[in-house]
């Protein structure tokens, strides 16, 4: 059962409808004019007067369930290609894939899952992830996003939070040993009866289906889509004229950057909606043939969302796949593009049928978006910004946007969203242009953290704003800037300074491809990390670079130990590092507790004012800095 505070969110205050259009107003103003803005196509005119935005349209929200969503979808293109999935060997149409979900949906029910029940996802990019989506959507089933790279303690706890009654994972993916992870925390699988298992740890957890193999106490996916009968496959029907858009679907966890992961819970009408409205922001409406390479993780709302629900998808793990699946959009995040830049010439990879791209998930910067226009030429790529509470995407430019836009901005309005600017402290609305923090109200607001209702009061005010805890600012056009976090603003001499601010001027320095920039609080004061350089900007071909020798694997990166060498108000440990598959928030969460640092390099030019002042080298440190480039770097 949903919790309590989800249903008071929406019965105590307001209906869906006088959230998204009840004009603003402040204590002792008049209403806001000018405060919204038509989304239908660019913003040509800049209508905002104050850091409010209403995104306008004439197209109304659908009111459908993900299970009539897709039936639509097959009805229009039953015989078209809807998924390829290249490491299985498995390709489907429409009509195929819909086959597939019913059988299992209806074999949910056959194990005993009810409707409400959860049901945790947890492996990598895989066939069984998408069918799972929507077959336990089509059942009333709560689908839980499992992290694949939690260990133990980490599903453990995600699954006792929601109170998991099934899991579906496969035996094992690279170093993930998914069933004896579960066997580690529920011993008593091996000798139970599948579909009735009863653990001490998870006293709500009664089956474990695997995807590729058999083990005692295990449903195989197979023993799920043979289980339903012809009565089973009535309950199903049956229970498609009682499912509610506004039911929860789907819980996905948020890393956050302290405290446990939180289950953001979302309904159908979040989720279609949000897909719905991102597709026609991307032209995938009117565009003939739409096929899209999704590295992204299914697990994140990016990725799941973005495009699972998209379902003209082709899931693929490695970016040179590109070239001989003709895709046309390809989604990722800014540490995926990077590396994408890093293997790419045009001799090699043909991406000439590559339209446009998404870049999002993450802070994208400016330097990384110029690269992928230039050197891969796709122009019509594309920022977005959101948060899974935010289902996910309140901002996304258009494809059509100028380079200034698409660099600097994520974006405007999506439709039917609003958006506000605050002062943090007194809540008041900022002037255009000033930055503040960004809230968001809608129909992308999530119903709330499963079991927290603590939580959800703290980031959900009691007229529907969801607090983002992000630094913003908006322009006539309603375009968006981010700034970064609250939590990780940097006060120096009564300016404020953002890691994005440093992370983006590393970006420009054409020796440095990745940099991450984490604040941190100790007994002396306040202190920065950087984390830079996952590579160097070498050569076409990919050849070039700056690299470590025997690298250290901790945590989730490669490191190497080393003095700090910066220092200014407070000291700046600077770290060779390889980002992991891991949400950027949480990995900047564990980088806090690293005590490591490394030399980036010798000339980088700290031109800008803050950041030169923030890390000005000590003159002792001059010669011993070239001592160490020549010992401990290895120049392609």
């Amino acid at each position: 059962m949903f919790p309590r505070v989800g249903l008071k969110l929406q019965n105590r205050f307001f209906s869906r409808a006088e959230r998204v259009f009840r004009p603003l107003r402040q204590p002792g103003s008049l209403v806001q004019r000018s405060c919204g803005i038509c989304v239908e196509s660019r913003p040509s005119v800049p209508a905002l007067t104050t850091s409010y935005a209403h995104g306008t349209s004439s197209r109304s929200l659908r009111h459908s369930t993900i299970g009539e969503a897709l039936l639509q979808s097959v009805e229009r293109c039953p015989d078209r290609e809807a998924l390829v999935f290249l490491e299985e060997g498995i390709r489907k149409t429409f009509a195929e894939f819909l086959h597939d979900v019913d059988q299992t949906a209806a074999g949910l029910l056959a194990l005993g899952l009810q409707r409400g029940d959860r049901l945790g996802m947890w492996g990598p990019n895989i066939y069984e992830w998408l069918l799972y989506q929507f077959a336990t959507a089509k059942a009333g089933i709560i689908l839980v996003s499992v992290n694949p790279a939690y260990q133990v303690s980490e599903v453990e706890y995600a699954l006792r939070k929601v109170e998991c009654n099934a899991v579906v994972c496969p035996t094992a993916f690279k170093t993930q040993q998914y069933v004896e992870m579960l066997r580690k925390i529920c011993p008593e699988i091996d000798s139970c009866t599948p579909g009735d298992l009863k653990s001490a740890k998870l006293p709500h957890l009664r089956s474990v289906i695997v995807t590729d193999s058999r083990h005692p106490g295990m449903f195989h996916v197979d023993d799920v889509r043979q289980a339903a009968g012809s009565e089973h496959t009535r309950l199903l029907q049956d229970l498609q004229r009682k499912l509610c858009v506004d039911d929860p679907i789907n819980i996905q966890f948020t890393s956050g950057t302290t405290g446990m992961p939180k289950g953001a819970t979302l309904s159908h009408h979040n989720i279609i909606n949000n897909v719905c409205i991102f597709g026609v922001r991307m032209g995938y409406t009117w565009k003939p043939k739409v096929r899209i390479c999704l590295p992204v993780p299914m697990y994140h709302c990016f990725g799941s969302v973005g495009g699972g629900m998209s379902m003209a998808v082709i899931c693929l793990y490695d970016g040179v796949l590109l070239h001989p699946y003709r895709c046309t959009f390809i989604y990722g995040t800014p540490t995926m593009y990077v590396d994408m830049l890093s293997h790419y010439t045009p001799t090699k990879y043909d991406l000439s049928s590559v339209e446009g791209g998404i870049m999002a998930g993450a802070p994208c910067p400016p330097e990384v978006v110029r690269e992928v226009i230039s050197k891969m030429g796709i122009k019509q790529i594309t920022l977005g910004y959101g948060t899974t509470e935010n289902s996910p995407v309140t901002f996304c430019g258009d494809p059509l946007d100028n380079e200034e836009r698409k660099v600097e901005t994520v974006g405007y309005i999506m439709d039917h969203v609003e958006a506000k600017v605050v002062n943090p402290s007194t809540g008041v609305i900022v002037p255009l242009g000033k930055t503040g923090e960004l809230m968001i109200r809608g129909h992308c607001v999530m119903l709330g953290y499963w079991n927290d209702e603590d939580k959800t009061r703290e980031c959900i005010s009691p007229d529907g704003w969801y607090k983002t805890g992000d630094i913003a600012s908006l322009d006539g056009y309603s375009y968006c800037r981010i700034e970064g976090r609250i939590k990780d603003m940097i006060i120096r001499g009564g300016e404020n300074i953002y890691p994005a601010e440093i992370e983006q001027f590393l970006h420009t320095h054409p020796k440095v491809m990745d940099a991450q920039v984490v604040r941190w609080l100790r007994e002396k004061g306040t202190f920065i990390s950087v984390f830079a350089a996952e590579g160097v900007k070498g050569p076409a071909d990919g050849r070039g670079g700056l690299r470590l020798h025997h690298a250290q694997r901790r945590a989730g990166m490669h490191r190497r130990r080393n003095h700090s060498v910066l220092q200014g108000p407070g000291k700046i440990d600077l770290v060779q590092m390889v980002l992991h598959d891991r949400p950027k928030n949480l990995l900047k969460s564990s980088l806090k507790y690293c005590h490591v640092s490394y030399l980036v390099l010798s000339d980088c030019p700290f031109q800008d004012p803050k950041i030169r002042d923030l890390c000005r080298p000590l003159p002792a440190h001059r010669e011993w800095k070239g001592k160490f480039l020549q010992d401990h770097l290895h120049l392609h």
